[in-house]
């Protein structure tokens, strides 16, 4: 149907989709921003001008960080997409940004997919599909390896009760999901993000052996940069603690904030819940560690979403070539 349109008829709906996009995102960053029961914005607002945080310093440093942040996600992709096709580092930056302002309302991100996707020819998506899920895949093995060392510096450190009965349950539902994996791959049924497991390691490994290293390199540098980030808002906000054991405590507050799903504008509900959790344990108050979650928050995604907008608007779809 949408083929047989007039051309205008097309471009009509075209530009109503990028705006319903920005629209939708922007409603979204707004909502979140105004309607949030634990933290009152005009509250955070006079705690953050109280604790000095609008000073030249302090702003200058929690920008660069953001953006060196959104930079090396950038540097990531083109040297994924690069090993695909040559794109250049601004291009990178734009299907980056474009992407997250178009994700920021999918669950798990899933949108991101697609929005990178769409930016390259239809000869080329199902590789683009597969880049991003190694370059994500690649994040969250950072995450997870800081993350179990944090978490068990945590556990033992503040000798937290576990319940055993609970972990010994979840573990048993991890080696159950485990061995369906195991028979899924040997049927060659399972699938990750619509692939099949078998084309998806296929792919792997006809990749450059330094694109995957390059991939795990920047990602571990920006997994350091954005926990570098609230380690500088705990002290910025008068927390006293040792780069040490707020590493343990951010580490291990990104492990249990990532393997719970959910639709990525409620990310900062969740991650606020787990820092809440964590960080009072260690003796930090409630209202600082929801203010620093907010504002990491809009840092890290609500301003680069916002400059993303822009490149949702001027998106073109590419034309599909022969050769």
């Amino acid at each position: 149907m949408y083929k047989a349109l007039p051309y205008k008829t097309k471009q009509f709906f075209f530009v109503l989709i990028k705006l319903s996009i920005v629209i939708g995102a922007f409603y979204f960053i707004y909502n979140k921003l105004t309607t949030n029961n634990n933290l009152d914005f005009s509250e955070f607002v006079s705690f953050l001008n109280k604790n000095n945080i609008f000073s030249l310093k302090t702003i200058l440093i929690l920008l660069f960080l953001s953006i060196l942040n959104w930079i090396l996600e950038s540097v990531k992709w083109q040297i994924l997409v690069n090993s695909i096709k040559k794109t250049s580092f601004y291009e990178a930056l734009k299907q980056s940004l474009g992407a997250l302002t178009a994700s920021i309302f999918t669950p798990n991100r899933i949108g991101d997919y697609g929005a990178k996707a769409l930016y390259f020819t239809s000869l080329y998506r199902k590789r683009i599909v597969l880049l991003n899920l190694i370059g994500n895949l690649t994040q969250m093995t950072i995450t997870v390896l800081f993350g179990a060392f944090g978490l068990y510096f945590f556990v033992t450190e503040y000798q937290i009760e576990l319940n055993l009965l609970r972990i010994s349950r979840f573990l048993i539902i991890i080696v159950i999901a485990f061995g369906f994996t195991i028979i899924g791959v040997k049927q060659k049924r399972f699938k990750i993000k619509g692939f099949a497991i078998e084309k998806v390691i296929n792919f792997i490994k006809n990749l450059a052996l330094k694109t995957i290293v390059y991939s795990f390199i920047l990602s571990l540098l920006r997994y350091l940069v954005f926990s570098f980030q609230f380690y500088f808002l705990l002290r910025v906000f008068g927390v006293e603690t040792s780069y040490f054991h707020a590493m343990v405590a951010i580490t291990s507050m990104y492990l249990i904030a990532s393997v719970i799903p959910s639709i990525f504008i409620f990310d900062i509900l969740i991650k606020g819940s787990v820092a809440v959790y964590i960080f009072t344990t260690v003796g930090v108050n409630e209202f600082t560690i929801l203010s620093i979650v907010l504002l990491m928050w809009i840092l890290n995604f609500v301003l680069p979403s916002i400059l993303g907008s822009f490149y949702v608007l001027t998106f073109k779809l590419p034309k599909n070539k022969t050769t």
